[in-house]
């Protein structure tokens, strides 16, 4: 059995609490690795070794940070392969998604690589008799990233970058289901020129998180995952004085307006809504078409699509559409959901609540599944499910369909389908939602925009990535200067009031 470890001064290090946590292959259902889980002892000690390290990392010239970024680039191209395989065997997703899962997190990278661009300060020249004003961000110290299982790859690197891009340590707690990625990111973060200490990865669980939260040294806290736990790590950071940014769960919206290409439509929620097993918190799970007729055609065009879903584990090759959830309770929870929908008065439309898939029975696999006539009062509607469940709610009127989105409770993606741009601008304008597509079902951001919710998906003020990252990851110090006049002509001063 593989004994994971932790990554502590630039180095693999053993857990010492005696404690160990089961990493599993969600296609077969079997323990492939032990996790040591941190006691809160290892876990300041880690903070307190990054705190050390970070004073000579913050006064590191941002070019200098920049060009271990650089570095970082062509080592995460280079084992491109290695990385999306360990990040398949654990997480379950097929290797063009996992690539996906690090491309997406390279690409924020390389918007750090600009970090001497995106950190330079303002100036005002005279702002008053011989008075110059200026500004810096500066770094914030230590910080803690507390990561979710669904990317992890894309979101430890779209907050680790730009943290240390900005001169900060960051101590980073990634999920136990799927902790491999993120050692070797921290491994070639060192072999790209990182000091040692600077990047601290330490696994655990609620009682390591909490460690951090609570830690004095620790100045940011940045975490991803459910509302709840958003929500409870929002207000315990916070309450300790910490700045933080919490992202939480989602309920994305695809509306389909009668003049929308059909089949443009059906393949886009194919894609946003089964893709890596839905676990994504951008995943399309709720079709709103727009009129019966509109319903009627989006429901006869996404059957066959959906039943001609590849489900099967990573190793089958790269024409497998999505492999299993992550653990067996995701797999149970989501059955539940399903049939809560059934109970509930839903229309089954696609059932493979008896999937199995040969030769791997005790896998985590769950077969895609469509509902349609779904009501708002519906657990479905409700809960963020995370799984291949798409719920179809039909809308009498652009008006209902605007307001289904913007009555949810999560507010993190949505889009629209629609070929009459006044429609498209309206609804891009009116929607109180994070992040909107156009004919563009997930509407992630790239590196140098903003990703970030609204609503119950998202506690914070600053969003990541893009210039928002540099600015959550550093602080501003205003400099009002003003030097004695006369010296020149041999020490006489003459202070003058402003204008």
């Amino acid at each position: 059995m593989k004994e994971l470890t932790h990554f502590i001064n630039g180095a693999q290090v053993k857990g010492t609490s005696g404690n160990f946590g089961d990493v599993y292959n969600p296609a077969t259902g079997e323990v492939q690795a032990k996790l040591p889980l941190a006691t809160p002892e290892e876990v300041s000690a880690a903070v307190e070794d990054a705190a050390k390290a970070q004073v000579a990392w913050g006064a590191t010239n941002p070019q200098k940070r920049a060009r271990v970024m650089m570095k970082m680039v062509a080592l995460m191209n280079r084992d491109m392969d290695v990385l999306a395989e360990a990040l398949s065997r654990e997480h379950g997703k097929t290797i063009p998604d996992a690539k996906g899962d690090l491309q997406r997190g390279l690409e924020v990278i390389e918007y750090c690589i600009g970090a001497p661009q995106m950190l330079k300060g303002e100036y005002t020249d005279d702002a008053g008799p011989g008075i110059d004003m200026y500004s810096m961000r500066q770094p914030l110290g230590v910080v803690a990233s507390i990561m979710p299982f669904n990317f992890p790859a894309m979101m430890p690197l779209w907050h680790v970058g730009p943290a240390l891009a900005c001169g900060n340590a960051v101590v980073l707690k990634p999920s136990e289901r799927d902790p491999s990625v993120p050692l070797m990111l921290a491994e070639l973060f060192v072999e790209a020129g990182l000091p040692a200490g600077v990047f601290q990865v330490v696994n655990g669980t609620k009682e390591a998180v909490d460690t951090l939260l609570d830690h004095e040294i620790i100045q940011g806290v940045s975490f991803v995952g459910s509302t709840p736990i958003a929500q409870y790590i929002y207000s315990r950071a916070t309450a300790n004085g910490k700045r933080a940014q919490c992202f939480g769960g989602a309920k994305n919206h695809l509306i389909v307006m009668p003049d929308a290409d059909i089949d443009q439509a059906a393949d886009a929620l194919i894609g946003a809504g089964f893709g890596a097993a839905g676990e994504r918190c951008m995943a399309v799970s709720v079709a709103v078409p727009v009129g019966e007729e509109t319903a009627d055609r989006l429901i006869d065009a996404l059957v066959p699509r959906i039943e001609k879903l590849r489900v099967a584990p990573y190793t089958d090759g790269d024409d497998v559409d999505f492999g299993p959830v992550v653990t067996r309770e995701a797999k149970e929870r989501i059955l539940g959901l399903i049939q809560s929908g059934v109970d509930q008065g839903a229309e089954l439309v696609v059932d493979n609540r008896d999937f199995k898939l040969q030769g791997y029975e005790d896998g985590f696999f769950v077969g895609p599944h469509l509902f349609d006539k779904v009501t708002p009062d519906m657990d479905i509607y409700r809960q963020e499910i995370f799984g291949p469940v798409l719920s179809t709610v039909r809308a009498g009127s652009y008006e209902e369909a605007l307001k289904l989105a913007m009555d949810h409770e999560y507010g993190n993606g949505t889009a629209i389908f629609t070929r009459d741009g006044d429609t498209a601008r309206d609804f891009a304008h009116r929607v109180n939602i994070g992040m909107v597509g156009i004919n563009v079902p997930i509407p992630v951001p790239l590196a140098y925009h903003t990703f970030g919710g609204w609503k119950k998906s998202m506690f914070g003020d600053l969003n990541q990535h893009g210039p928002d990252s540099f600015k959550f990851y550093t602080r501003t110090k205003t400099i009002t200067s003003r030097w004695p006049s006369g010296i020149k002509e041999g020490g006489e001063f003459n202070f003058k009031a402003m204008d």
